[in-house]
C-alpha cells in the first residue's frame, strides 16, 4: 500500500475511529484479575494514542509530501550505482555531445495533484554519467501538444523540493501546474516544462545537490543526466539559455548553487527560504567538510568569479530564513549577473508549503522575462512592473544591503 495513497490515508482514518470506539465500548467490559484489566486497558489506549499519532503523521506527510514511499520513510532506499570521481566539471571527461540520445518510456505518475491539470508522467532514468538511478516527473504545458507550437521549443525549469521532501512536492504540494494552467492559456506566463528529478538519493541523509566522490553525483544527475534525458525525449530548448532551476528550503539552496556553478547549464535560479552555506542543512553531506562546504557554497563561487556569469537570480525569505542569503548574494552580484531579494513578512507564514504556495504565480512570471523568450514579451505586457510590489503583497527590495551574513 503507497504511503502517500488514498487507500492508506483511508486505512488510517478507519483504524483510528476504531482505536477511539474500542476503549468506550470494552472499557468496563474488560474481565479477568485486575493485573490483566489493567494491561487490556493499558493496550487499548496506547493503541489509540498511536493509531492517532499515525493519522497526524499521515496528513501532514501528505499535505508536505516529505516522504515519497516507505523506502524513504525507513531509510532503505538507495538510488546510487557508483559514484566515480567526475573531476570539477562533473563530466568525468565524457564527451556529452557524443554520447547516444537517452530514450526513456514514460507512463502516468500516481499520487496527490499528479492527475490534475493534464497529467504528470513519470520515468525511471539511468544517469549514465552520474550513475544515479531514480525517477523524474515532467509535466507539458498546454501549448505543448497544439498543431500551432509543434515546431517549437519550449523552456524548461527544473524544480527540486526540500529535505526531506518528495519530487511530487511541487505538483502535489505547491500545486504549480494547476495554478500555471491558466496563466499559461492566457498568455501571462510562458509555456514552460516543468520537471521534478528525485533528489533524495541516499537513505537518512541529503545530498546538497554536491558531487562527492565514492558517495553520490547528485550535482551531475541534476545538471547533466537530468537535463540530456529531457532534451533528447521532448522539444525542449537547448542550455543554458531555455533553462532555470527553482527550490524550496534545502532545493532553493540547491537551485542557487546549481545555477551559480554552471552558468553554462542555467540561465536563471529562484530559491524560496534557502541559504548559502551548505551548513543550512546539517544533514547535507555537502557541509561535512571545510571543503565541500566551500565548493557548494554559491555566495562563494559567486564571489570567486573573475568574470561575472550571465546569471539572473531570485531569492525570497524572512528574516532570518533566505532573505541574508538572498541579501549577501545581491552584494557582490556584477553586471551582467542580476539577483532580485524579496523581503516577506512575519505574517506570511513560516516555514512551509503554505509560505512557498503563494509565491508560484509571481515566480513563474520572473522566469517568464528571464528565459520565457518570445512569450516574454507578452507576458510582461499583460503582468505590468513588478519592481517594488508582487501581487502577493511582498516587497521585493533591490541594490545593495549592506554587511549580512552569508
Amino acid at each position: 500500500m503507497s504511503l502517500t495513497g488514498t487507500p492508506f490515508l483511508f486505512t488510517a482514518i478507519a483504524v483510528f475511529a476504531l482505536a477511539f470506539v474500542l476503549p468506550l465500548a470494552l472499557w468496563s467490559r474488560v474481565r479477568g484479575p485486575a493485573p490483566v484489566r489493567s494491561a487490556a486497558r493499558l493496550l487499548m489506549l496506547l493503541f489509540a494514542q498511536g493509531t492517532a499519532i499515525t493519522l497526524v503523521f499521515v496528513l501532514v506527510n501528505n499535505a508536505n509530501s516529505l516522504y515519497d514511499n516507505w523506502a524513504d520513510l525507513l531509510g532503505t532506499g538507495d538510488h546510487v550505482q557508483r559514484a566515480a570521481d567526475l573531476g570539477k566539471d562533473g563530466t568525468g571527461g565524457i564527451a556529452l555531445n557524443q554520447l547516444p540520445k537517452v530514450r526513456q518510456t514514460f507512463t502516468q505518475a500516481d499520487g496527490p495533484g499528479m492527475h490534475k491539470a493534464g497529467g504528470v508522467r513519470v520515468t525511471q532514468l539511468k544517469g549514465r554519467v552520474s550513475g544515479v538511478n531514480a525517477e523524474v516527473y515532467v509535466w507539458l504545458p498546454p501549448q505543448y501538444h497544439e498543431a500551432a507550437y509543434r515546431h517549437r521549443k519550449f523552456p524548461v525549469v527544473e524544480l527540486l523540493p526540500g529535505y526531506p521532501g518528495s519530487a511530487k512536492a511541487w505538483f502535489g504540494s505547491l500545486k504549480v501546474h494547476k495554478q500555471l494552467l491558466p496563466m499559461m492559456r492566457d498568455g501571462e506566463v510562458a509555456p514552460f516544462i516543468l520537471v521534478a528529478p528525485r533528489t533524495t538519493l541516499l537513505a537518512r541523509v541529503d545530498t546538497g545537490c554536491a558531487n562527492v566522490t565514492g558517495t553520490v553525483n547528485a550535482d551531475s544527475w541534476l545538471s547533466i543526466d537530468v537535463p540530456r534525458m529531457v532534451t533528447d525525449n521532448f522539444r525542449a530548448e537547448a542550455a543554458p539559455d531555455g533553462w532555470a532551476t527553482a527550490g524550496y528550503s534545502a532545493g532553493a539552496h540547491c537551485a542557487t548553487k546549481l545555477a551559480v556553478a554552471h552558468p553554462d547549464r542555467y540561465r536563471a535560479a529562484v530559491s524560496l527560504s534557502g541559504y548559502n552555506d551548505p551548513i543550512g542543512e546539517r544533514k547535507s553531506l555537502a557541509a561535512r567538510s571545510p571543503d565541500l562546504r566551500r565548493q557548494n557554497n554559491p555566495y562563494l563561487l559567486l564571489r570567486g568569479y573573475r568574470t561575472p556569469p550571465r546569471l539572473a537570480l531570485y531569492l525570497s525569505g524572512e528574516s532570518g530564513d533566505g532573505y541574508q542569503a538572498g541579501a549577501a548574494l545581491q552584494q557582490i552580484a556584477r553586471p551582467p549577473t542580476t539577483v532580485d531579494v524579496l523581503l516577506l513578512p512575519r505574517s506570511a507564514g513560516g516555514h512551509d508549503m503554505g509560505l512557498w504556495r503563494p509565491q508560484i504565480p509571481e515566480v513563474f512570471r520572473w522566469l517568464t522575462r528571464q528565459i520565457g523568450g518570445s512569450a516574454a514579451k507578452g507576458a510582461a505586457g499583460s503582468t505590468g512592473s513588478t519592481e517594488s510590489t508582487s501581487t502577493t503583497g511582498f516587497t521585493r527590495t533591490t541594490g545593495s544591503a549592506g554587511s549580512l551574513p552569508q
